[in-house]
């Protein structure tokens, strides 16, 4: 819903308070300040309003694959803040920014247990409870700066300044922008799903993204041993996040289907096949199956199938499981797109890849547009992936098959990625290939969302390691004034004034509003952030 202008707010307060202030002495202008700070009654509230968003963005991607939109993984409301601080500061907006929520960093990094691999092995609670303190610091970093807008209000000297800053405060774009929160594979079955998906839209998410691997045999999608369910059964998950958005009221929430099926060689279960043609005939046909002859008769306990006009044995491991047959992944990845979107009601597409290719992508994506026209995807351009080593391959065998260096003039494996290369000739074509890769895929492989699942994690990790070689090294002092604080200043990082940026004048200004002069500030001249006030 549109926020009410200050003129607005102010005029029907006071209608309230004719005399300006309320029997207890609190004052109409107080009281609109403390509104506009408080844009939203619940987070659910937020779910709703940016899947709104959310959905004007995918139209507009619609009409110019220009316009996608991005995000950062990130581990903790402070990151998704600063993330969202930034973008605002560089682009004078944060439109087309969302925030990523990590299964793998929940499980990594934020839950009772400690460091866990991406397999659901953590708290689900700790999901809802992540999204629920990102839009916390999010929303706190809207009164945050609308404290000072008031401020600056209440410092105005004439009716020129005073309606500028009235301005800024009606044009006001909030920090608080749509989250894709990542389910896994539901943490249950789909009546659990259903819970889970309640708990973390009613925290804030409008965006839900669930992957069709066995939910208690998850893997993170770039390790091995991954196991897929039937799509019958991957549609009953979509249908129960469905169920949740509309039983909250987010008639607009969105829902994105992920598949591991091109580096998933496992299954759990053979579906039941109702009649030819059919989601668990389309699936059964891609079992890795063994002919049944004299010399490979069926067997006490074993399973056959009627497949292609005789019986064969699905080969079935040890642990049960039934294995695909090999160099399928690819076809197996555009038939669960196709049911997802057309069976299953899912408004974007993930696929999980084993390397960032856009031509690759493009074609499954192609191929699925053949029966979903406007098919969307969410892409991660994962730090799992040896961007730098992977992006030289692709140069040197596109410019060997073009004639235009030969095979002996650039080496063929990890060597690729050594500091000598970084400024040859192959180094800076793929550098600017990786410079333009969320345009390119955008454009032409559907990509509507561009996400780095990781980055928070292996930046804060290579950020410590910085500073504590330096700090704890020769540089010592030099070390976080030449790393850290000097650049917070150069750039504009509002951290850089800590005390501000964790509400210590928002606290001085709701002193003053009940205290008067009374009030106890920690905004006085003794503070040492007034050392950074010129800045």
């Amino acid at each position: 819903m549109p926020r009410k202008t200050f003129s607005d707010l102010h005029a029907e307060i006071s209608a309230r308070y004719p005399s300006g202030q309320t029997a207890g002495g609190v004052s109409v202008d107080d009281i609109v300040q403390l509104r506009l700070q408080n844009t939203w009654d619940t987070h659910l509230d937020i779910a709703r309003e940016m899947a709104v968003v959310m959905r004007a963005d995918m139209a507009a991607y619609d009409a110019d694959a220009s316009k996608f939109t991005q995000s950062l993984g990130c581990w903790s409301g402070f990151h998704a803040q600063q993330m969202i601080k930034a973008v605002k500061r560089m682009r004078g907006t944060a439109k087309g920014t969302y925030v990523y929520l990590s299964g793998w960093m929940v499980a990594g990094l934020r839950n009772r247990w400690g460091h866990l691999p991406d397999q659901s092995m953590h708290e689900k609670t700790a999901v809802a409870d992540l999204i629920e303190e990102i839009y916390t610091s999010l929303r706190q970093a809207d009164e945050v700066s609308m404290n000072d807008l008031f401020r600056a209000l209440k410092a105005a000297s004439s009716d020129a300044e005073r309606s500028k800053v009235i301005d800024q405060i009606d044009n006001f774009e909030t920090h608080v922008v749509p989250i894709i929160a990542d389910i896994d594979a539901g943490f249950g079955n789909e009546h659990a799903t259903y819970l889970l998906a309640k708990e973390l839209i009613k925290a804030g998410a409008c965006c839900l993204q669930i992957e069709n691997q066995v939910s208690d045999a998850k893997q993170c999608g770039h390790q091995d041993g991954k196991v897929t369910v039937p799509r019958e059964d991957f549609i009953e998950k979509l249908r129960a996040c469905r169920l949740a958005f509309e039983e909250l009221g987010v008639d607009e929430g969105v829902i994105v289907a992920r598949t591991d099926s091109l580096g998933a060689g496992l299954t759990q279960k053979v579906p039941v096949s109702q009649r030819p043609g059919d989601l668990a005939s389309q699936y059964i046909k891609w079992l890795k199956t063994e002919q049944i002859t004299e010399a490979n008769p069926i067997q006490e306990g074993e399973l056959a199938i009627f497949q292609g006009g005789e019986f064969v044995k699905p080969v079935r491991l040890p642990n049960g499981l039934f294995p695909f047959q090999e160099g399928t992944g690819r076809a197996r990845v555009i038939e669960d797109c196709i049911a997802s979107l057309r069976d299953g009601g899912a408004d974007l597409l993930w696929i999980e890849t084993d390397t960032p290719n856009v031509d690759e992508i493009a074609g499954m994506v192609a191929e699925v547009r053949k029966e979903v026209p406007n098919a969307k995807l969410t892409y991660n351009n994962s730090p799992s992936f040896n961007w730098t080593l992977n992006l030289r391959k692709q140069v040197r065998d596109q410019w060997i098959a073009e004639g235009k260096i030969q095979a002996a003039d650039y080496p063929e494996g990890n060597e690729l990625m050594k500091a000598d290369y970084d400024a040859s000739e192959i180094g800076l074509e793929a550098d600017a290939r990786l410079a333009r890769f969320q345009t390119d895929i955008s454009a032409r492989a559907g990509v509507f969302h561009n996400l780095i699942t990781l980055p928070t994690f292996h930046l804060t990790a290579k950020s410590v390691d910085e500073l504590s070689r330096g700090y704890f090294g020769e540089d010592k002092m030099l070390a976080y004034v030449k790393t850290v604080q000097r650049e917070e200043i150069r750039r504009g990082v509002s951290a850089v004034k800590h005390q501000h940026e964790v509400g210590s004048d928002l606290g001085d200004t709701f002193k003053e509003m009940v205290s008067g002069e009374r009030a106890l500030k920690a905004g006085g001249h003794a503070n040492t952030m007034n050392q950074f006030a010129a800045e």
